[in-house]
């Protein structure tokens, strides 16, 4: 693993774009397994961190800082809307996972996350398993999403929450939740676009699906008959739905007026690069999904303590509940002619700045 060598104080964290109160930013290391990690506790009014670990091989520190705070600011708001009794907080190991992920550096981060254990609570999140969660579990008690004391792997969830908020969306845009004959461009084929494909091709969709992995791509066609593009041109397929479930900052000043999608609602963290991109697809006539909304149910999941029959059955109704959510942020956009972000925005921070 290699990566561009970046310094770092105290003022440059401080000043970082992305720099919002952050209650805390930890840079972790390990000299023996390699570790190199970032955990970032963004806001705990609500009640002790919670977001997962994305394992990610970024091209500098920089970027992986980014990530952290941006991710770790967004759960803040997520976790509000969601209305769990928890902050937002993230944690990013700068890795390849195909290539350099071990167990001794899974170990060796979960000691940093034990360190947290009253403010912060860890998942799995994208290059991080449930396996690798439960490896950390047996050194650190604030690891959520486990298979021993929670529902284990959350990506079923969050599809399910991404599947129901498509629907919402469908409804607001076109008069009728049924999917069936729409076009969507599934955009990312990991644990959560998947399933989120299966449930869009089992209602009748008609998908055209992209990923930067060929296998989950050759899967996808053979299970769902679709046609494909490379993830860069995902936005750019005629389609009624763009579903982003990749990496973040995908809606910008370049993509949005290229988009022929009346509707972009996906899986995919921080999609809009900047916040006047909200606007952006106001002004386009494209519905958004408030991305922290729509994939709130893998962190619904997490939450739960217990897994048991009990459990599921709540952790699956609030996450179905994500669609009603969604509805009424539609339709509060429309009726003050504002973005559908900044009216999610609002609502959440009347709930986590008391």
């Amino acid at each position: 693993m290699t990566l561009i060598p970046e310094a770092f104080d105290m003022a440059v964290t401080f000043d970082h774009p992305e720099f919002d109160h952050h209650e805390q930013v930890l840079f972790c290391t390990d000299k023996k397994s390699g570790l190199k990690a970032i955990i970032a506790v963004h806001n705990t009014n609500l009640g002790p961190a919670i977001g997962g670990c994305r394992m990610w091989l970024y091209e500098t520190s920089g970027e992986a800082l980014t990530d952290a705070l941006r991710l770790s600011r967004g759960m803040t708001y997520k976790n509000a809307l969601a209305g769990l009794p928890h902050g937002g907080g993230k944690s990013v190991i700068i890795a390849d996972s195909h290539k350099d992920k071990t167990p001794e550096l899974i170990e060796a981060f979960a000691h940093h996350v034990r360190c947290l254990a009253d403010r912060y609570i860890t998942a799995e999140d994208v290059g991080i398993t449930s396996d690798d969660a439960d490896r950390m579990a047996r050194i650190a008690p604030n690891v959520g999403g486990t298979s021993e004391q929670g529902l284990g792997d959350p990506s079923p969830y969050t599809a399910l929450g991404v599947y129901h908020g498509i629907k919402a969306a469908a409804q607001h845009k076109f008069g009728d939740a049924n999917l069936k004959g729409l076009r969507i461009s599934v955009q990312g084929l990991g644990n959560v676009g998947f399933r989120l494909a299966t449930h869009l091709y089992e209602e009748g969709a008609i998908l055209t699906v992209s990923d930067v992995y060929q296998p989950n791509l050759d899967k996808a066609i053979a299970t769902f008959d679709a046609d494909t593009c490379a993830p860069d041109q995902a936005h750019l397929v005629d389609c009624d739905i763009f579903a982003p479930c990749a990496l973040g900052g995908g809606l910008n000043s370049k993509t949005i007026p290229e988009i022929k999608a009346t509707v972009v609602a996906g899986a995919a963290n921080n999609q809009l690069l900047k916040a006047e991109d909200d606007e952006a697809l106001r002004h386009a006539g494209i519905l958004y999904a408030p991305d922290y909304v729509i994939n709130a149910g893998g962190v619904i999941a997490v939450a739960m303590t217990g897994n048991d029959e009990k459990a599921e059955a709540e952790a699956t109704e609030k996450t179905v509940a994500i669609g009603e959510t969604l509805l009424e942020i539609f339709d509060a956009a429309k009726a003050q002619n504002q973005p559908t972000g900044k009216i999610a925005d609002q609502i959440a921070e009347q709930r986590f700045d008391k």
